[in-house]
Order: C-alpha cells, then sequence, then structure tokens
C-alpha cells in the first residue's frame, strides 16, 4: 500500500514557490532579451548588406528558369514544339572530366596528407599540457590560427602567381589551411588525454620527445586519423573551388562552363562531384567507425 507524501506547510512553500517563479522569469527575460537582439542583428546586417526582401523572394523563384534550361532545349511561339534535352548527353565530356576530377582528388589527398603532417608536429607544442613554455606555444597557437584564418582561396590566388597555373597552388593552399584546422583540433585532443602515463614517463627520466611517442601517441593516434579523414572531405570540396583561380582540377571547367551558361554541362560536373563525396564519405565513415570503435575497446 503506498504512503502519502506529506505536504509542506504553506509557509515554506511559499518562498520555494517564489523562487521558482523569480527564476522562470529570469530565464524567460534572458531568452526575450537574446531573441530581441538575434532579431535586431539580423536586421542590422540586411541593412548594411542592402538586402531587399522582396526583390530576394521575388528572384528566389527564378530558380525554375535554371531547371527549365537544363531540361528543355527549345520551347516558345517562335519554335512552335517542346524539344526536351537528353540527360545522357550531358555526359559527353565524361572522360575529360574524370580525368580532371582524378586530379581533383589527388589534390585533397595530397593536401590533407601535408597539412595532417604539418598540424601533427605543431599540435604537441600548441597543447597546453605538454608544452609549459608561454612563448613557444603561444608561437605555435598563433601560427596555426594564421594557417587556418586566411581562406584558400586567397592561398590559391597567391601561389598562382609565384608557381602559375597547375595543381601545385591548389595543393599548397589545401595543406597550409589544413595545417591550421587539423593542428588546432588535434591540440585539443592531446589536451584532454590521460596524463598518468606521461607522469610515469617522465619520472622514469624519459625525454620530452620519448614521453610524446609512448604515452600521448598512442591515446590521440585514432582520432588524429579520424579528423585526418573528416577533413580529407572538406578538401575534396575545397580542391574544387580551388580551379576557379586556375589553381587546377575540375572547377576550370566548371567557372567556364558557368561563365559561358553551358547549364547541361555545369550540372553535369555538379553532378559528378556531389556522387564522389557521398562516395568518399560512405568509406571514411567506416573508417572513422571501425576507429572509434578499436578506441573505445577494452
Amino acid at each position: 500500500m503506498a504512503s502519502a507524501v506529506p505536504r509542506l506547510p504553506d509557509q515554506q512553500l511559499e518562498p520555494l514557490a517564489r523562487a521558482y517563479r523569480q527564476a522562470v522569469g529570469a530565464k524567460r527575460r534572458q531568452l526575450i532579451l537574446g531573441l530581441v537582439l538575434f532579431g535586431c542583428a539580423t536586421v542590422l546586417a540586411g541593412v548594411v548588406a542592402d538586402v531587399d526582401l522582396s526583390k530576394f523572394i521575388t528572384n528566389l523563384w527564378r530558380f525554375s528558369d535554371y531547371i527549365g534550361r537544363i531540361f528543355i532545349l527549345d520551347n516558345g511561339p517562335a519554335a512552335g514544339r517542346t524539344v526536351l534535352a537528353d540527360p545522357a548527353e550531358w555526359m559527353w565530356g565524361l572522360d575529360k572530366w574524370l580525368k580532371l576530377l582524378a586530379e581533383t582528388l589527388l589534390i585533397a589527398y595530397v593536401g590533407t596528407v601535408l597539412g595532417a603532417m604539418a598540424g601533427f608536429i605543431l599540435c604537441f607544442f600548441s597543447a597546453e599540457n605538454l608544452t609549459p613554455n608561454r612563448w613557444l606555444r603561444g608561437a605555435a597557437k598563433r601560427f596555426l590560427e594564421f594557417c587556418r584564418t586566411v581562406p584558400e582561396i586567397v592561398f590559391a590566388l597567391i601561389f598562382v602567381v609565384s608557381f602559375g597555373l597547375g595543381p601545385v597552388p591548389g595543393v599548397l593552399a589545401i595543406a597550409i589551411h589544413t595545417t591550421g584546422a587539423l593542428g588546432k583540433l588535434f591540440a585539443e585532443v592531446v589536451e584532454n588525454i590521460d596524463m598518468k602515463p606521461v607522469d610515469g614517463l617522465t619520472a622514469t627520466g624519459a625525454t620530452w620527445g620519448q614521453t610524446v611517442r609512448f604515452a600521448v601517441v598512442p591515446q590521440v593516434l585514432s582520432n588524429f586519423v579520424s579528423y585526418a579523414l573528416l577533413r580529407f572531405e572538406v578538401n575534396v570540396r575545397g580542391a574544387a573551388v580551388m580551379g576557379f583561380v586556375g589553381a587546377g582540377g575540375i572547377g576550370q571547367d566548371l567557372i567556364e562552363a558557368i561563365r559561358k551558361f553551358y547549364y547541361p554541362d555545369v550540372s553535369a560536373i555538379l553532378v559528378l562531384i556531389i556522387l564522389t563525396v557521398m562516395i568518399i564519405d560512405l568509406g571514411t565513415e567506416r573508417v572513422r567507425h571501425a576507429l572509434i570503435g578499436m578506441e573505445n575497446r577494452p
């Protein structure tokens, strides 16, 4: 038989209820204030960017014109009939595009490998628990910030001037940005390791390099590989854009098709890029899950 829960006297319940109402009211005021600030910031951004909402909504529906240019070759009173395009004809340049897509993948791969190697080295110097010297740690952190702050496309433009057109500027641009991004992620992983193995090796007289090799790397390697694979997916998309500034890859044909209004070519190239990224995502996802499973295995 369930026993009844005793009820507190009203003189004791009233202070609790008052405190609860005050806490709820404070949270509600904070929420309203946050929404008001967000709305003001949105309006201010629209005013500064000179956004015309009615024009934006009107032009948004013009996206259907792009679809029509892809699937309809000829339509109107002058033509007298509608001629539909054959989607199979989109792939007239498949052989050339596959070669350029392979070049894009190689740019992303080499850039990711170089950036991951540089980030791997620098992350230990920027980790607070491994580098007590604040000047050395600060220099490593500032360098990583510089690498990931400047957009890849800016680095690519600079390297195109230095090295000329081709894949080399794209590789260097991706490598530098990847160094900053992965170096930051790697350092955060290192700062969350278990310090007991590090303290144990330090107590035995091991050098800093030996401590990193035998006490730190085994704890973080699987996470490092997982982040590097994730970054490779991002770099594949970035490498496709590198061609816009002449840094090699399929982006060169894509920007040329956009400039010449070859809408079927644009669609075909975008489909190839999307399918490639999807395949890479599925493959790297399985590898990352396997690594996470190995890490969590007792």
